[in-house]
């Protein structure tokens, strides 16, 4: 059965025998507990994928009948052995997966299988508890290869008897491995062009001279040395990530190179031109004793120095981050004219300095956060400083003020992170503008500002005046909120995204109708008691109400536009009362609403919290006797008194006629005429 989707697209869909799936000539065999390859496959197939599946051995005459395949994938089986003519009718195969498996078992045998592709160029023999001498025998005559990958096996040391034939590879994958040691094992890869040798056990890089390398991926090893050939040569060295390290000084790079990309993330690095107590090492040098066989070189570099630091006017991505930087070593930015993302955030910066020297024309993002930033310094000239910089975060410092007129010379500045600082924003000219602040007005490129825990005493004298954000966060500033409110008024306009979390923000404090293009508002953690009225004409997208004081929503709150226009809505960790939950009803039938955190939502009946959409029958009951009218409630309470007192009546009375009669008879009673 054959489903064709337009001309020209023949047996677009198939089933096959043994449950396969067929599209075009790409059979997937997939989790089909298949312990051998199919026989009755159609035989034009040119890819086929049997991963996920239980087969053990791949014997001679399994792929007799699949002569055009090129592309085979055995991806987590069991495979233990390939016979050595498995191939014979294969010669085609390009691309060859054999992960997850157990070819250690027979290796020799799988090798002599792998030898008769002449025309194999992927080959991945990951997760296969494959040691160095193994992977060696398995790849002695493959010398078509381009890729390959031996990750997650057990090697631990190369030598350069381990790649020998591999003369036209260009991607060499040996992370996850337990490699503590490399003597000359890639020497021989003239063509290598990626080298991939993350998490293993790396202590140190001396030496390094693979000129033709473009990508080097060295982190999670415990590198504390990268130093590089000394040499002219250039190199087409382009990334170099040696992240989550232990170096503890910048690297020694190649003094021509193409680097554009330098990863040094979580290191123990630092720059000890100054330390923090304020001595000089400017001229005390470290020698590097570099044994290779029975030479030994003395290499002799002040770590601050700029030739130690190779050449870097390519580089475009430099993250210093997570290290234990005190301070940059002079004219070290100079040296990077082309640098676009600067990420030197959790370190232990205490200044950092910004003038025409180091201009940093192309400085797109700047990342100081986590840092003891106590002064950002710019020495302002008739020159622009950072006239490019689009993103610049320094979030959890102990800044109080930013240089005055900074952002007249970032004119492209769109996102400022201040978080955790203790700043206050500059009031408006002439009023008194003594203590140190922060001046954003009139800066019309700036929408995303970020001031959450800032300890803001109020936001009076317009300090928003002049711009055009659509991105602001107050949280976490109890005091915010707190005096004249007019700063609202400059971003009624523009303000899409507000976050007031932590504000103490109550019901009736903030007038949030004027906000028209408001898209996504966060309230969570104040003390809401009741669901601000003014929010009920918005068109939110998204409302963060989360931890308050809330023990319902307005019954009608999913008629309102607010609820019609709403399609994320936060409701945990406030005291709803199980009994008045109508509105909850309306939000469940509400279209398009999601509410993220329904699981979490609960509410209390007594000294109980539930769950609103499971509620009991007997907390329902309850529920119906406490909302019911209270006038028939009585009614319905008295009735049955009243008719037993009435029946009782009537009883008493028929049975006491005669004497009751007699007896007003004789009192009341006149004589007979007669």
């Amino acid at each position: 059965l054959a489903v064709g989707w337009g001309s020209g697209m023949d047996a677009a869909w198939a089933p096959s025998p043994g449950g396969c799936e067929l599209v075009q000539t790409i059979m997937d065999c997939t989790g089909r507990w298949l312990s051998s390859i199919p026989g009755n496959l159609r035989g034009n197939t040119e890819e086929l994928f049997l991963d996920d599946n239980t087969i053990q051995v791949l014997g001679n005459a399994s792929l007799l009948l699949y002569p055009h395949l090129w592309h085979l994938s055995l991806t987590r089986n069991r495979l233990e052995l390939i016979e050595p003519s498995a191939f014979l009718s294969s010669q085609g195969l390009q691309v060859l997966s054999l992960t997850d498996n157990l070819l250690f078992t027979n290796y020799s045998l799988t090798a002599a299988a792998l030898s008769a592709l002449p025309a194999l160029r992927t080959l991945d023999l990951a997760g296969n508890q494959l040691r160095e001498d193994m992977v060696s025998v398995l790849v002695s005559n493959l010398s078509s290869l381009e890729s390959l990958s031996v990750a997650r096996n057990v090697i631990m040391r190369l030598d350069s008897s381990i790649f020998t034939n591999l003369t036209r590879l260009l991607e060499l994958n040996l992370e996850k491995n337990y490699i503590f040691e490399i003597d000359n094992a890639f020497e021989g890869l003239q063509r290598l062009q990626r080298l991939n040798i993350a998490y293993n056990y790396l202590p140190c890089l001396v030496g390094f001279g693979l000129t033709q390398l473009r990508v080097l991926n060295v982190s999670n090893n415990i590198i504390e040395w990268f130093l590089t050939l000394e040499s002219d040569e250039l190199f087409e060295l382009e990334v170099l990530d040696l992240s989550h390290n232990r170096l503890l000084f910048f690297p020694v790079l190649p003094r021509q190179s193409k680097l554009h990309s330098l990863l040094l993330q979580d290191n123990r690095m630092s720059f000890y031109q100054r330390l923090p107590n304020g001595t000089s090492l400017a001229n005390v040098t470290v020698q590097f004793l570099i044994i290779n066989g029975n030479s030994t070189n003395i290499t002799t570099v002040r770590l601050w120095d700029e030739l130690c630091h190779g050449n870097l006017s390519s580089l475009r991505l430099l993250d210093m981050s997570q290290n234990q930087v005190w301070g940059l070593p002079d004219d070290f930015l100079a040296q990077m004219p082309s640098l676009t993302h600067l990420k030197l955030n959790q370190n232990c910066l205490e200044a950092f300095h910004l003038s025409e020297e180091d201009p940093l024309a192309m400085l797109t993002e700047l990342d100081l956060s986590q840092n003891q930033l106590v002064e950002l310094g710019v020495k302002v000239g008739t020159g622009d400083i950072l006239p490019n910089l689009q993103l610049f975060n320094l979030s959890t410092n102990r800044l109080q003020a930013l240089p005055p007129g900074i952002f007249t010379h970032t004119r492209k500045i769109t996102t400022l992170d201040l978080s955790r600082n203790r700043v206050d924003l500059c009031p408006q000219p002439g009023e008194a503008e003594s203590l140190p602040c922060v001046d954003i007005r009139g800066v019309e490129t700036l929408t995303h500002l970020s001031l959450a825990g800032c300890g803001l005493q109020g936001l009076g004298s317009r300090p928003f005046q002049g711009t055009l954000l659509t991105h602001l966060d107050l949280s976490d500033n109890c005091q915010v909120l707190s005096g004249d409110l007019g700063w609202l008024q400059d971003l009624v306009l523009t303000l899409q995204v507000l976050s007031l979390r932590n504000t103490n923000l109550s019901s009736a404090v903030v007038d949030f109708s004027a906000l028209n293009s408001l898209v996504r508002l966060d309230l969570s953690g104040n003390s809401l008691a009741a669901l601000p009225s003014s929010l009920g004409a918005l068109r939110l997208r998204s409302l963060d109400l989360r931890d308050n004081c809330l023990p319902a929503l307005p019954p009608d709150v999913a008629g309102v536009p607010l609820g019609r226009s709403l399609r994320e809505l936060y409701l945990s960790r406030n005291p709803y009362n199980c009994c008045t939950l109508g509105w909850w009803d309306a939000l469940q039938q509400a279209e398009g609403l999601r509410v993220p955190d329904g699981r979490e939502v609960t509410c209390s009946h007594g000294s109980r919290l539930l769950s609103p959409g499971a509620l009991p029958e007997a907390v329902l009951q309850s529920c119906r006797w406490q909302t019911a009218d209270l006038a028939l409630l009585y009614l319905v309470l008295a009735l049955p008194t009243c008719l037993t007192l009435l029946v009782a009546f009537v009883v008493v009375f028929l049975v006491l006629k005669e004497k009751l009669l007699k007896m007003v008879k004789t009192r009341c009673g006149v004589s007979s005429p007669y």
